[in-house]
C-alpha cells in the first residue's frame, strides 16, 4: 500500500483505480505502520467508500527520530573512491593508482573496502534534523563547490529494537521510501585525507530529502530487487539497482541495534545505488537545476537547486 501524509491526515492509494482516499481516524503514519498487516487489510477494505483527496496536498510523511546511512555495495565504494581521487586528490597519487589499474586490469587495492566492510555492515549517523520534503527547494551549501545527489532506498522503523536478532529486526520495518543523501564532494575528499573522524563529517551533515510516498513493508517483498534512476532537468543521468548488497537488511538492523535502542521513526538507508551519484559519473549538478530521483514501485522525489534558498 502506498501512503502519504496531508495536513488533514493519512491518505492511501486505491491501487486498482489510482484514486487517493483519506483513511478516517488516521493522523500518524508511523502509528499506522506499527499496526502491520492488520492495519493494511483494514485500510484496503475502507478505501472503496473513503473520501477522495488530492495527493498533491502531501507534506513530509514523518519527522525522522534518527537516521543511519549504510554503504552496502563494493562497486560503489571502489568507483566513488577512484572518482574522489581523480577529481580532488593531488595529481601524483591519481597517476599511480590509474597507472596500476591500466597495467594490471584490476582495481587498486587501497580503493577496495577492507575486511571490516565484509565482516559487519558499515554506516554513519546522519543529521536527522535537516530534512527536505519532495518539491522543496534545496539550497547550495556555502562550504562546497561540488554539491552531489545520491539515490537511496530507505526504510523507517515502526517498532522498537534493542539487541535484536536479524529475524526479530525485520519485524520492526514499517515502510519504504526514497531518500536523497546530499553530499559535498570536495569537502568529503578533504575530510578523507585529513579529518581524524573520516570522510562523512561536514560532507554529509547538511541535508537529506525524503519522498512523499511511503509504501508498506509488504509492498516490497524483496528490497534487493528494486530499480531506480536519476533525472536532472528531465534527462536521465543514471540508473541502478539494489541487487547483491554485501549484507542483509536483518543483519543491518541487528548491528545497528546492538547495545542500544532503536525506535519508531528511526530511518535506515541502504545507501547509494551503485552508479547513482554524480561523483561516480563525474557529472555535476549546478544551481537552478532540478534533480528527480525515482524508484520503481515507490515513486519520485524532486528538488530544485535554488541558490537563494536557505538551510532548513
Amino acid at each position: 500500500m502506498r501512503l502519504r501524509m496531508t495536513a488533514g491526515g493519512l491518505i492511501a492509494e486505491d491501487t486498482p483505480s489510482g484514486r487517493w482516499a483519506r483513511l478516517a481516524g488516521q493522523d500518524d503514519l508511523l502509528r499506522f505502520l506499527a499496526g502491520g498487516q492488520a492495519a493494511v487489510a483494514s485500510a484496503h477494505a475502507a478505501l472503496a467508500t473513503a473520501e477522495t483527496v488530492d495527493p498533491a496536498e502531501a507534506v513530509l510523511p514523518f519527522r525522522p527520530r534518527s537516521m543511519r546511512a549504510f554503504m552496502l555495495w563494493e562497486s560503489h565504494v571502489i568507483n566513488s573512491s577512484r572518482a574522489l581521487l581523480k577529481k580532488f586528490f593531488p595529481a601524483p597519487a591519481a597517476k599511480v593508482v590509474l597507472g596500476y589499474e591500466r597495467i594490471t586490469g584490476r582495481a587498486f587495492p587501497k580503493l577496495k573496502p577492507n575486511d571490516r566492510f565484509r565482516e559487519a555492515p558499515t554506516f554513519y549517523v546522519a543529521n536527522h534534523t535537516s530534512v527536505l520534503a519532495d518539491g522543496q527547494d534545496m539550497w547550495w551549501p556555502s562550504h562546497t563547490r561540488y554539491l552531489d545527489f545520491e539515490l537511496e532506498l530507505a526504510c523507517v522503523l515502526a517498532k522498537p529494537l534493542a539487541d535484536a536478532t536479524p529475524e526479530q529486526a525485520l519485524d520492526a520495518v514499517g515502510g519504504w521510501f526514497i531518500l536523497n543523501d546530499w553530499s559535498a564532494r570536495d569537502v568529503q575528499a578533504d575530510d578523507a585525507r585529513r579529518n581524524i573522524f573520516g570522510p562523512v563529517i561536514k560532507a554529509k551533515t547538511f541535508a537529506n530529502s525524503i519522498g512523499f510516498d511511503v509504501v508498506t513493508a509488504d509492498a516490497v517483498p524483496d528490497w534487493t530487487a528494486m530499480r531506480g534512476r536519476v533525472r536532472v532537468d528531465g534527462e536521465v543521468w543514471c540508473e541502478g539497482t539494489t541487487a547483491n548488497p554485501r549484507h542483509s537488511l536483518g543483519a543491518m538492523l541487528a548491528y545497528a541495534s546492538a547495545g542500544e535502542k532503536l525506535d519508531a521513526g528511526d530511518v535506515i538507508s541502504t545507501g547509494t545505488m551503485p552508479g547513482c551519484c554524480g561523483l561516480e559519473l563525474d557529472r555535476w549538478i549546478q544551481p537552478g537545476q532540478t534533480v528527480e530521483l525515482e524508484i520503481d514501485g515507490i515513486g519520485t522525489l524532486t528538488n530544485r537547486i535554488n541558490p537563494t534558498a536557505v538551510p532548513v
